[in-house]
């Protein structure tokens, strides 16, 4: 017999990812604020709690990968997960939540929220996976279009990141939820580590846009911490296989032309 999973964040970039993967092993329910005809979506809002109950009702797991992306009001994730949690009440699903590496370690503000999202999963009572990954390629893309705007492409010096591709953690991520409940399961990262101003300029020379690069310092605890590369994964992690450089070849157009792949909410 198929579990019954529910998707938080289904419509998202993991979200519809992981929904793709679990078609035909699951009986996968998409958590929706809005009402729909399509039987497989269900009505809820994690900003009010409002059909939570209803939603959470005989579904065995609950993949949790919703977010505000709110960094303005990082706190929003952590309403919206404890709302989650209290809905699913005394039914005990299984929950998955997806986060972030280095979340621990970087005192950044919508870290700390994604840190007391898991705490506070962790302390619920209901049986538990945590999967922390690497910022995915769609958002390093999202983040280059953003540097290279103005005229001057200002790139924060010593800064290095190790993108994933969001297939590839939601294949993983497909593993967690149809498995039994793996606590802090191990951390995912992309197969190698890039230096941003070098991705800059391969962005920068494939969408054929004439921009100096300018690498500044960033003080900071914050900045520090990413210069420590404490968002990255240690060799105890699992490695993606899918490089950023193949990932941005691919979506940019023979004219130099890249859609964004989703905008940060306000």
């Amino acid at each position: 017999m198929m579990s019954t999973v529910l998707v938080t964040g289904g419509t998202g970039v993991l979200g519809s990812a992981l929904v793709k993967q679990l078609e035909g092993r699951a009986d996968v329910r998409t958590l929706s604020r809005r009402a729909s005809d399509n039987p497989d979506v269900v009505r809820g809002d994690l900003e009010t709690g409002e059909g939570l109950e209803a939603a959470v009702d005989g579904v065995d797991v609950i993949a949790h990968c919703a977010t505000a992306a709110d960094y303005r009001r990082p706190r929003r994730d952590v309403e919206q997960t404890r709302r989650l949690l209290v809905a699913a009440g005394n039914r005990r699903p299984h929950v998955a939540y997806i986060s972030i590496v280095g979340i621990d370690r970087i005192p950044f503000r919508y870290y700390k929220a994604k840190l007391e999202c898991e705490e506070l999963i962790q302390h619920s009572g209901l049986p538990w996976t945590i999967f922390r990954t690497t910022q995915f390629h769609d958002l390093a893309l999202l983040f280059l279009q953003i540097l290279t705007k103005p005229p001057v492409a200002i790139v924060p010096r010593g800064f290095q990141g190790q993108p994933v591709d969001v297939n590839e953690v939601a294949i993983r991520m497909a593993e967690l939820v149809l498995g039994e409940p793996a606590g802090r399961a191990a951390d995912m990262g992309g197969p190698r580590i890039e230096n941003a101003a070098d991705m800059v300029r391969t962005y920068l020379e494939l969408t054929k846009k004439g921009r100096r690069v300018v690498q500044v310092p960033l003080p900071g605890k914050v900045a520090g911490g990413f210069r420590a590369g404490h968002h990255m994964i240690t060799s105890d992690g699992i490695h993606g296989q899918r490089t950023f450089s193949q990932y941005l070849k691919e979506r940019v157009r023979p004219d130099g032309t890249v859609d964004a792949p989703y905008k940060l909410r306000r």
